[in-house]
């Protein structure tokens, strides 16, 4: 049984009449006749009858016709399925961020995303960025958000691995987390080495290990080594410790929603690099719904 023939099928029992029928599909009239005689003789039963001149369905005919309209519907969805899916407008983009991209950059991009392409599936979680790397180049995940080891200056593109390719979406800036009351709130602008005595709240090194290391590099630089009194996983812990008044921090910037009542965010006026944000894939990754999100950024 084929395609082609419930087709024929269809339109002969709509039409109840071979000649319209066959001008319907664009078929002579002995071809249509034989397609229909083939699929009677696959299913072994007669679909047509003729009662006082009149074609007419059998009762087997009648039974076969829904699901034969069912069939021909879900082969018409499997088909747009399969060119959709191909355009890259169906399927699973799996994407894995870092915390400090879910203030700005992560919900502009998905945003965007999610309106041009509302029903692809979106896999999402936040990652380190080695371990995104690392989950890019074996092909676990299709996308990465992610920061360079150290800020690289205003290059357009930054190579992060051999395997990789990857595009700056964002540069930021170091900010200082003071909590409200402190001395240097009323200051706009700070130095770093104004931080030097103070207390820090600080990412642990493990959930951020470049991250943690150049920050410390900056704060040495100019004299100093942080003194961590606390350490936090994610930016928000550490915002709320610093609310809290359990030290100051130094946060990637944009920086979380707050209460300017117990936290401020102020820029330091260190001549320091910014600190790129970038889109990271493999170009061996030929997922059409990769190439979507990639021809939106």
């Amino acid at each position: 049984m084929e395609l082609r023939q419930l087709r024929s099928f269809v339109v002969v029992a709509e039409e109840m009449n071979v000649g319209r029928a066959a001008t319907r599909l664009h078929l002579t009239q002995p071809s249509l006749s034989r397609q229909i005689a083939a699929l009677e003789h696959d299913l072994g039963v007669e679909l047509f009858a003729r009662v006082k001149r009149r074609f007419v369905l059998t009762a087997a005919g009648a039974a076969f016709l829904a699901d034969a309209r069912d069939l021909l519907r879900r082969s018409d969805e499997a088909v747009r399925t399969a060119q959709r899916t191909q355009r890259g407008e169906l399927g699973t983009l799996r994407l894995r961020f870092v915390q400090s991209a879910t203030f700005d950059a992560l919900p502009r991009l998905l945003g965007a995303f999610r309106q041009a392409y509302p029903e692809v599936v979106l896999d999402l979680e936040s990652w380190t960025t080695l371990r995104q790397t690392e989950a890019l180049c074996d092909g676990r995940i299709d996308v990465g958000l992610l920061r360079p080891s150290t800020p690289a200056g205003a290059s357009a593109v930054v190579q992060l691995a051999p395997k990789l390719t990857s595009r700056v979406v964002a540069e930021d800036s170091l900010v200082a987390v003071l909590p409200a009351r402190h001395r240097l709130a009323r200051r706009k602008r700070l130095r770093l080495e104004e931080l030097a005595e103070e207390p820090f709240v600080f990412y642990s090194r493990p959930s951020g290990p470049a991250v943690h290391d150049t920050i410390v590099g900056y704060c040495r630089a100019v004299g100093f080594t942080p003194r961590i009194e606390q350490e936090a996983a994610d930016v928000q812990t550490i915002v709320s410790l610093v609310a809290a008044g359990l030290g100051i921090s130094l946060l990637i910037s944009p920086t979380p929603p707050s209460n300017p009542d117990t936290v401020v965010y102020r820029e330091l006026s260190d001549d320091l690099p910014p600190w790129p944000l970038s889109v990271a894939w493999s170009p061996d990754n030929r997922s059409p719904v990769l190439s979507r999100f990639l021809e939106l950024i």
